[in-house]
């Protein structure tokens, strides 16, 4: 046996099982060489469970998973009712998934299936390990879009990776589960970990050629992917602090009302203008003046339903006694 095997074989030392969340959508073409892989690379981890995710496929793809994973008793499938989507797809795997670890890895082979174990060895005092893919094998157009997420990510978050949208990752259990996924959030899943103060660490993986169909997301997932940033910013931000945020605009509403009312006054008082002269600026400043009271008020009413909520969350981790 040559060392690469030995590397593939060797057995993860982990404390419970480590569930690898995958999700298919049409995949027919690259399952049984997939299959073949996952075998290989875990035929010595049985703590390593497959659960497939099957997003609406409407090719053959049910149907190869339904009969391999006959012969694995650590192998399940989830077919949903219809594409939804990668986000959704990895939250109904997390949702049903019971181990200490549970792991993403896309079908469609450019994942190295054996990277999972790297990646859950080099998990020691982190929560989330993300596979950078170092030499990326995709056309430039994706890797250069990449790199302008990544760049704004670290910019406005202070989250500093190089590939928060790399499909393979581990997960400690408490964080796979705090995540809500939905839209495209499965991008930002280390953000949304970085969001919550869970650390972060990164680690350079193999990436391969896509030898099997053709990519599933059109260029509409950048423009998506731009507004799911923004929405997850907000939120993370400003999610606990609504008066922050209406707060702010209302009081900077409310200022240049004022100053464009100082304004006609200095007009009507000083250089003897008429009010009927500046009747358009005298509406508009008022305008600005009502519209920051009411964004104040909501930032209040914001905080009071926050306030609210805080009180009937549990935020208690353990009682050690």
């Amino acid at each position: 046996m040559d060392g690469k095997s030995e590397e593939r074989s060797t057995p993860i030392v982990w404390d419970g099982p480590i569930i690898a969340a995958m999700p298919v959508f049409n995949e027919e073409e690259s399952l049984q060489v997939l299959f073949d892989e996952l075998k290989h690379d875990f035929e010595n981890n049985q703590s390593i469970e497959v659960i497939f995710i099957n997003d609406g496929s409407s090719d053959g793809s049910q149907k190869l998973i339904e009969k391999e994973i006959a012969n694995h008793s650590t192998w399940k499938l989830i077919n949903l009712y219809r594409n939804y989507g990668k986000s959704v797809a990895l939250q109904s795997g997390i949702d049903i998934a019971s181990g200490e670890l549970i792991a993403t890895l896309d079908a469609d082979l450019q994942d190295d299936p054996k990277e999972l174990i790297n990646l859950v060895r080099e998990l020691k005092n982190d929560d989330v390990i993300v596979g950078w893919k170092k030499n990326r094998l995709d056309p430039l157009e994706k890797r250069i879009a990449s790199r302008v997420f990544n760049f704004f990510i670290k910019i406005f978050s202070g989250l500093k990776i190089k590939d928060s949208n790399s499909g393979i990752k581990v997960l400690k259990r408490e964080v796979a589960k705090s995540l809500n996924l939905y839209g495209g959030r499965h991008r930002y899943i280390p953000l949304l970990a970085h969001q919550k103060s869970f650390h972060v660490k990164e680690v350079a993986v193999n990436h391969r050629e896509r030898k099997f169909g053709i990519s599933k997301y059109g260029a509409e997932r950048y423009k998506h992917g731009f507004f799911d940033f923004l929405t997850i910013l907000f939120l993370g931000k400003y999610m606990d602090r609504p008066l922050h945020f209406f707060g702010m605009i209302g009081f900077l509403s409310i200022l240049f009302g004022i100053a464009a009312e100082i304004y006609v006054l200095y007009l009507k008082y000083i250089l003897l203008h008429s009010f009927q002269q500046h009747i358009a600026m005298i509406i508009f400043g008022s305008l600005l003046i009502i519209t920051g009271v009411q964004l104040f008020t909501f930032g209040l009413i914001g905080e009071i339903i926050v306030n609210k909520n805080h009180k009937t969350k549990n935020f208690i981790k353990e009682v050690i006694e």
